[in-house]
């Protein structure tokens, strides 16, 4: 531990005065609709690259974008029947584990080139500059020459080495991998290459990986004694020529597949003792697996070390995708978002054809209105990539209140994307934006045995809850209410209200829902919302059938709140039988 302490203030200094390249591309995010139903968060890189900009951790001109790199490059690594295999749906289906009708090999295969063409170019910038160099998106460690798996098509840091040789490159290499999960593929890509050393400290162990330094933790295992063999695994670490780390975020406590429990300040640490020790050595640091809601903030974290040079922690209260679409809300045009001007409407009317008048959503949007907004916030984006295109906004009135739908086309059919019907309604003295029906559909997708139907589903989803979420966030700001009002009728959609950030008005009620996410969520989704329905929930021990109440976005919580939330918490206990 003395030894580092010095190493980590040079580092400290020195980082600073150096140009820490970062990659980064909103190609990045995997064109898979169900990516976070399997537990990757495709927004991970997004969501880092945005905080690391608006808190100025990051220079805009430190930003690189990624060029894809050419399959040439791939081959050097892969075999030629990897690479034709993987430009089938189901054969990238099977890596990621998605059903095949949802993968659409082009686009996906754009964020792969990109990101292997951007850990290239990194480890380019680390050799010429000295320097440490991050790409959000890599540390592809399970893919083989000749097998991809573990969501990992293609291995990114196998090709970046292969083409530095091609060019000339002769120096020693070594790969340190933090992930929570062993190397198998790197270890399987350099099992006759003496030049490349390989370390790794995992909370899995898959047998002996011949050639690689290898620390196994038990399942659990914490900030203190993941440290403590850090040290050790330092302590005996010579850096190379040129130096990969895979700072895995999958190692974060509650990390679906990680198995670890460290926190974001043990991540932090554990990014520190690593720059202290590459100080002054080419490094090119990815992030590997990370499958929890705190993923992009450990990426963001490790960005932080490299760039500033110490550890500094996401503000807890951050919400990097509520701020994006704030901002983008606050650049919207009025007058498109209304359509024609309020003296046309009113001319309309004097003439006795308020008829001729376009209905408006809410009072407030037209069609078009919705389309332009859809536009610019992303949506339609995303939506392309998942393959539909020529969309279509229709609105209109029902007894319930306020109906959108909204229309795409694949294979020249048009389909169903979402709907949502919305009214007002009066909470005490304030009136919000109340939501009777959202749906998401993915039409060109199908369910399969590790993603089944859920309650209330008739086709997959799009993977844009959490989007919707904001939209409906900012509607309401738009049109001056408190805020939004859902009344959840599965777990499942409660639980997608809850990454919206919405909560039980009734403090009891939110606490028992926080125990049952704390106690179940190790379960498959699935399996928890039928038992919540059919009473094989037990709470302490006696039937517990789901409680549908009202949540709420926006609602000021009274002082006590906290306090009964957590007592409630503490108190009820879950399981299913």
């Amino acid at each position: 531990m003395s030894r580092l302490g010095p190493l980590r203030a040079a580092a400290r200094r020195w980082i600073g005065r150096v140009d820490a390249g970062v990659w980064y591309s909103p190609h990045y995010r995997l064109p898979l609709a169900s990516a976070e139903a399997v537990g990757i968060d495709s927004r991970r890189a997004d969501l880092a690259a945005e905080y690391l900009l608006e808190a100025g951790i990051l220079p805009r001109h430190a930003l690189r974008a990624p060029e894809r790199i050419g399959y040439d490059a791939l081959g050097r690594v892969h075999t030629r029947e990897l690479l034709e295999r993987l430009q089938e749906p189901a054969a990238l289906a099977e890596v990621f584990a998605v059903d095949p009708s949802e993968v659409v090999p082009e686009e996906l295969w754009v964020t792969l080139r990109l990101a292997c063409g951007a850990t290239l170019a990194a480890a380019r910038h680390a050799l010429r500059r000295a320097s440490p160099a991050l790409n959000l998106l890599g540390g592809f460690h399970h893919a083989t020459p000749t097998l991809g798996g573990g969501f990992c098509p293609v291995n990114d840091v196998a090709v970046a080495i292969a083409a530095l040789r091609s060019e000339g490159f002769a120096g020693d290499v070594a790969v340190l991998d933090l992930d929570a999960h062993p190397p198998d593929g790197i270890a399987a890509c350099f099992a006759n290459d003496r030049s490349v050393r390989i370390a790794s400290i995992s909370a899995v162990d898959w047998g002996p990986l011949p050639g690689v330094d290898e620390t196994v933790l038990p399942p659990g295992a914490g900030d203190g004694e993941y440290l403590s063999a850090l040290r050790r695994l330092l302590a005996r670490f010579t850096p190379a020529a040129l130096n990969f780390v895979i700072a895995g975020g999958d190692v974060l406590a509650g990390d679906r597949h990680g198995g670890l429990a460290l926190s974001l300040a043990g991540v932090a640490r554990r990014d520190q003792d690593v720059a202290a020790v590459l100080h002054r050595h080419p490094s090119v640091w990815l992030p590997g697996g990370g499958y929890g809601q705190d993923a992009w903030r450990a990426l963001a974290g490790t960005a932080t070390v490299l760039l500033l040079g110490e550890g500094r922690e996401v503000p807890a209260s951050y919400d990097a995708l509520e701020r994006r679409f704030r901002a983008i809300a606050l650049g919207l045009d009025r007058s498109r978002l209304e359509g024609e001007p309020e003296d046309e409407r009113l001319l309309l009317a004097d003439l006795g054809r308020a008829d001729l008048a376009a209905p408006r959503f809410l009072g407030y949007y037209t069609a078009e209105g919705l389309e332009y907004a859809c536009e610019r916030y992303g949506l339609f984006a995303h939506l392309r990539r998942l393959g539909y295109d020529s969309f279509r906004v229709a609105t209109d009135r029902e007894p319930r209140g306020h109906r959108l739908r909204v229309f795409g086309v694949a294979a020249r059919v048009e389909h169903l994307l979402v709907e949502c019907v919305l009214d007002r309604r009066r909470l005490d003295a304030d009136e919000y934006l109340y939501v009777h029906w959202l749906t998401l559909r993915n039409p060109r997708a199908r369910f399969r045995t590790e993603r089944p139907r859920l309650p209330g589903q008739e086709v997959p989803g799009l993977g844009l809850a959490r989007e919707a979420g904001e939209l409906l966030a900012r509607a309401a700001d738009r049109l001056g209410l408190a805020g939004v009002l859902l009344r959840p009728a599965w777990y499942h959609t409660a639980l997608q209200a809850h990454h919206m950030g919405m909560r039980f008005l009734d403090p009891a009620r939110q606490g028992r829902f926080e125990a049952m996410i704390r106690d179940l969520s190790r379960l498959p989704l699935r399996e928890v919302t039928l038992a919540a329905a059919e009473g094989r929930v037990r709470m302490n021990g006696a039937p517990y059938r789901w409680e549908a109440e009202v949540m709420a976005r926006g609602v000021a919580p009274a002082p006590a709140a906290a306090a009964a939330i957590a007592a409630e918490r503490a108190r009820v206990g879950f399981e299913v039988v």
